[in-house]
């Protein structure tokens, strides 16, 4: 699709003017957020490509705004945000952690502009939409068949997300709005939906739903969804990090997870469309990491020794396509680790949050790959709760161990598939570290020390 297909309508002249009452405050304020993806680079500008009114009077707004930080702009029209935006004369005291600012210009000058999601009023003027399927300015709101979205839910934000936002309505449900909006439908809401027509209940069900309003040249972009939460599960790498401190056993969690993990694969494979990597699959995928490999390497001087040795990782995957090996690929999580998996207390394993890798583009996270992605992404997070000692090596074999209890086939008799896709996830997280977290780079580079060795 073409850089103009995808170019908004003009603005109208009133949108222009509200623009402009934002726009300073929004070059300050966006690039704090932990979901803004420009980091790094100046925002020079915004385009608006909607704006709906939730509320009268500019009282609630729901925007879509594209900032533009050159010089990745020359590469496309920008990335897109979704934002909800309140306005007031003044800000009640308890929203001083939501305020954007104090607009001095254009049609809202002598407001107040803070974040809406922080507004518990706002919230629930957010989901009270949410209960009535039907269309709203440039957004489509969705009803699915699983569940009910009942009144008067209080509201209460999350606020350890990075990529995107969500708050929790009564310990009842949960809804999460998608910060950096892309075209096409979100994986995040496809996969549950599909999960849910097969009755996998180890997924919860989209109750709703809202996105924009195609056009003749662009796909609707999914913008929120809301789910079932889930009351008093734990986080699955806290409870591994508690098991951990308390040297206690994990084996039997892990082999559940495992079980767990294969349903949702079954179940995702009866769903949607599967296809067989054959040898131009494989050679595109060791090429495709090898690439990641090389490229990483430049970016992380301490990945370099190991260069050569994990590069036979890929070579060795390509050697058994050029041989006619062949592996059934699928739709999958994407994007699998102790932190995507919450344990009822009933010890029911749940796994959330299939928007995959957020970084990566829309067309690339909906592409289907053997299941052995997802099976390398819990491995390594298993050796993140426990780098060193037995305690990963047990919990590793068990999640396994627990995979095949339901498919009949042990992911490990896939050595070669299976170190490839491990290898490259450490590599992801390798870069991942080193710009974000320096002090927790020791542990894929000694996972890759590890791999390197084979």
């Amino acid at each position: 699709m073409s850089e103009a297909a995808t170019r908004p309508a003009a603005p109208t002249a009133g949108e222009s003017e509200l623009l402009m009452s934002l726009d300073p405050l929004l070059r300050e304020w966006l690039p704090r957020q932990r979901w803004f993806a420009g980091k790094g680079r100046p925002v020079t500008g915004f385009t608006l490509d909607s704006v709906t009114e939730l509320l009268p009077d500019a009282a609630l707004l729901h925007l879509l705004v594209r900032a533009h930080q050159p010089p990745a702009d020359e590469e496309g029209p920008g990335d897109r945000y979704q934002l909800l935006i309140g306005t007031a004369e003044a800000a009640a005291p308890h929203l001083a952690p939501a305020v954007i600012g104090h607009i001095t210009h254009g049609p809202l000058a002598g407001r107040t502009a803070y974040e809406a999601l922080l507004d518990p009023r706002h919230s629930a003027v957010l989901l009270e939409r949410l209960r009535i399927p039907g269309a709203l300015g440039a957004l489509r709101f969705h009803r699915g068949p699983h569940g009910e979205v009942p009144r008067d839910l209080a509201p209460r934000p999350l606020t350890a997300e990075q990529s995107n936002s969500s708050v929790v309505y009564g310990d009842t449900l949960i809804a999460k709005l998608f910060r950096r909006v892309v075209p096409g439908l979100n994986p995040d809401l496809e996969l549950p939906l599909a999960l849910a027509r097969e009755g996998c209940d180890r997924v919860p069900a989209p109750v709703a739903w809202f996105e924009t309003a195609g056009t003749q040249h662009t796909e609707p972009s999914t913008l929120g969804v809301v789910q079932p939460f889930l009351k008093g599960a734990a986080d699955g790498w806290d409870l591994a990090l508690k098991h951990v401190t308390n040297q206690q056993d994990f084996t039997a969690q892990a082999r559940e997870l495992g079980r767990a993990t294969a349903e949702v694969h079954t179940a995702l494979a009866r769903a949607l469309p599967t296809v067989t990597y054959t040898r131009a699959h494989i050679d595109q995928l060791a090429e495709s990491m090898t690439r990641r490999l090389e490229a990483t390497a430049q970016q992380v001087p301490a990945l370099l020794p190991y260069v050569d040795s994990l590069r036979t990782a890929f070579e060795a995957l390509a050697q058994l396509g050029a041989e006619g090996r062949t592996w059934q690929a699928q739709r999958v999580h994407g994007d699998l680790h102790l932190g995507q998996c919450l344990r009822e207390p009933s010890g029911t394993w749940k796994l959330i949050d299939f928007e995959g890798e957020p970084s990566r583009p829309l067309a690339e996270r909906r592409l289907p790959h053997p299941v052995h992605r997802d099976i390398a992404g819990m491995l390594r997070s298993f050796d993140y709760a426990s780098p060193q000692g037995d305690w990963s090596l047990s919990c590793r074999a068990s999640y396994c161990a627990g995979y095949a209890d339901v498919t009949g086939t042990d992911p490990r008799t896939a050595p070669v598939l299976l170190r490839a896709y491990e290898t490259d996830k450490a590599i992801y997280e390798t870069l991942y570290e080193a710009r974000h977290r320096p002090d927790w780079l020791e542990v894929p580079l000694t996972a890759l020390k590890r791999l390197a060795s084979f």
